[in-house]
């Protein structure tokens, strides 16, 4: 065993330490327009700066954030002291991480469905990136529930790239988190979700292994098993904790170090919720934290609002947030906690 794989282990091991979670904050030049502009901010280089800023220099942070995934923009961007990124979450106790996916495109000859792309220059690219700091990075596939979909090819397809992905970045000296998220979006009940979670964690846990990537140096960040949201009948949330677990139990082998699960979608006080539920259960072989982004962020944008006075109020947002969700990683979370913080 060579001293890179032990580094990437422990840095696996650091990314779902007890307490802790990982803070998205990946979102492209795109999806971040849209979020600055639903609070009637335009968007800049450096008013995204200025939000990145905001959250990553949050007091106390590295409580119970243990790493941040961050765009190819931010990760070559300074805080407003001069620190550049990386090295200001370095100091902050805070593993830097990278998305490094292009997106999910269509899928060739299946127009309904998603292939993520962005393997062209991956190997090179990782060598940046870890040069520049990262720590370990992420890649999402995305599947999605629909009429006679998600066909067999689109999971196969993503669960390979998947795997090139995760075997390119243990290659280069980063702990992939590997991201398969089955959309929330439809009218499908909770049940159709678990089915077709577990066919695609089959099929994403036999690429990983056929492509010899090491199970111990990577973190699986999976959907919930949900309702859709158009769905007319809502499952509670001890319906998901349970269905949840017993899905992970089925398809995911306990040498994966952490399960670090997105919201997707979902409120930040249901996924909290959410996770809090799956750990009072136990008996897990995986530390069960989190990997949210809207759920971590949205209370923070809206109390920035893009104003520079309003950074106290957004980083008080952020740190509540991830307290309450490194709370829920010992079942120790309660909904009147909210009212109370409110």
């Amino acid at each position: 065993m060579s001293g890179n794989d032990n580094d990437l282990k422990a840095i696996a091991q650091a990314m779902v330490a007890p307490g802790k979670g990982v803070l998205a904050a990946d979102e492209s030049v795109a999806t971040m327009s849209k979020r600055l502009e639903s609070i009637g901010v335009e968007s800049t280089a450096e008013v995204r700066r200025d939000y990145r800023d905001m959250l990553l220099t949050t007091e106390g942070l590295g409580e119970y954030i243990s790493g941040s995934i961050l765009f190819d923009e931010t990760l070559r961007q300074k805080s407003a002291d001069g620190t550049a990124f990386p090295q200001l979450l370095e100091k902050l106790g805070i593993l830097p991480g990278i998305k490094v996916d292009t997106g999910a495109k269509v899928l060739a000859k299946s127009p309904d469905e998603k292939i993520t792309e962005g393997l062209d220059g991956l190997r090179e690219r990782i060598e940046e990136y870890v040069s520049l700091g990262a720590k370990f990075a992420k890649w999402r596939a995305v599947i999605t529930i629909g009429d006679g979909i998600p066909s067999t090819y689109c999971i196969n397809a993503n669960a390979h790239a998947l795997a090139r992905y995760a075997a390119l970045c243990q290659e280069g000296g980063l702990v992939p988190i590997v991201e398969p998220e089955v959309l929330m979006d439809a009218d499908n009940d909770i049940d159709r979700c678990f089915e077709v979670t577990e066919a695609t964690h089959h099929a994403v846990f036999a690429e990983l292994f056929e492509q010899r990537v090491d199970l111990e140096a990577m973190v699986l960040k999976p959907n919930m098993v949900l309702s859709g949201k158009k769905c007319e009948t809502q499952a509670s949330v001890e319906e998901v904790a349970e269905k949840t677990l017993a899905l992970l139990r089925r398809t995911v082998p306990s040498a994966v170090p952490g399960i670090a699960f997105l919201s997707g979608g979902q409120s930040a006080e249901v996924a909290t919720a959410h996770l809090n539920a799956m750990n009072g259960i136990g008996n897990a072989p995986w530390n069960l934290t989190f990997s949210y982004g809207r759920a971590l962020q949205d209370p923070a944008l809206k109390a920035w609002a893009g104003k520079a006075d309003n950074v106290p109020a957004g980083q008080q947002a952020l740190q509540t947030r991830s307290k309450f969700n490194s709370l829920a990683t010992s079942a120790g979370y309660k909904p009147d906690m909210e009212s109370e913080a409110a």
